[in-house]
């Protein structure tokens, strides 16, 4: 594992790990998918898969968080050529930025188009319900706005603008045909839509900070995702993204309600195949 400190890759770096995975795989996949806590089931789904464990590519990091099975697997779903990650990296982990978003380069260079990203968040909005899955229409970057950003440093113009525009982070497109998909296979009555906050982690919030975020405008919250968002839509990809609110966040003094990893692994596992299901009839829509 690296350390939390500044550092880069070089782009012959991340086409070392590219070469290697395209010499041992039949396909290059058009569409990555990076699976959070407890969401790797995806990846089962996958016909026709190959899976290489994290240790054994060059120079990809080691996933570490219980939920997290820590495979890169190649397949096709509903005919698609994907790429799913199961398990992400985290800064808490001790990794540095660059390190949490090297997948996502490499992707790039294997011709991915488009990127999905799910995640299990704490709700926020007092209107979403444990067991919700909400679209991500945009997202805050709590460590960014503190300058700890993935596009931080010299720019390599062969992946995109060094000021690439974020307005427009999540494919309005994708989101829209999302609803639809979730309207016809019945899950638009726990379907939300709103703004992911990100948070180093990993303990976490505060009653107060739960506060503050709330007041931002933010609807759920979590400690990954919008990092790799970020890379991503440097490098021209187009993205979408769900949440899993697994616990309701705590924002009153007094409450006897406590976070734990573990109820967040639960709620997943319950609502996982609602989720995975969304994910499939949306790729055969895309």
């Amino acid at each position: 594992m690296s350390s939390a400190s500044e550092s880069r890759y070089t782009y012959e770096q991340y086409k070392e790990t590219t070469d290697w995975l395209l010499e041992r795989m039949q396909h290059k996949p058009k569409v990555a998918i990076i699976c959070g806590s407890g969401l790797g089931g995806l990846a089962d789904l996958l016909e026709n898969s190959v899976a290489f464990p994290y240790k054994d590519i060059p120079r990809f990091p080691q996933s570490t968080v219980p939920g997290h099975a820590g495979n890169l697997v190649f397949g096709e779903l509903q005919g698609k050529a994907c790429v799913c990650m199961q398990g992400r990296f985290h800064y808490y982990e001790g990794y540095n930025i660059a390190t949490v978003t090297y997948p996502v380069r490499v992707f790039t260079l294997l011709g991915v188009e488009t990127l999905i990203v799910t995640n299990a968040a704490g709700g926020l909005n007092p209107k979403f319900n444990v067991g919700d899955i909400m679209l991500i229409g945009d997202h805050i970057n709590m460590p960014g706005l503190a300058g700890i950003n993935p596009l931080r440093g010299h720019n390599d113009d062969r992946f995109g603008v060094w000021f690439p525009c974020m307005s427009d982070a999540y494919d309005a497109d994708l989101g829209r045909l999302a609803r639809e998909v979730a309207e016809e296979q019945g899950c638009s009555s726990f379907l939300q839509q709103g703004v992911y906050c990100n948070v180093g982690g990993p303990a976490f919030e505060t009653v107060a900070e739960s506060k503050i975020l709330l007041s931002l405008g933010a609807d759920a919250v979590g400690m990954s995702t919008v990092p790799e968002v970020i890379v991503a839509r440097h490098s021209g990809l187009r993205v979408f993204g769900l949440s899993l609110i697994t616990n309701r966040v705590v924002s009153e003094y007094g409450s006897q309600d406590r976070v734990n990893h573990e109820e967040v692994l639960e709620i997943t596992q319950r609502r996982t195949q609602d989720l995975q299901k969304l994910i499939i009839n949306l790729l055969a829509r895309i």
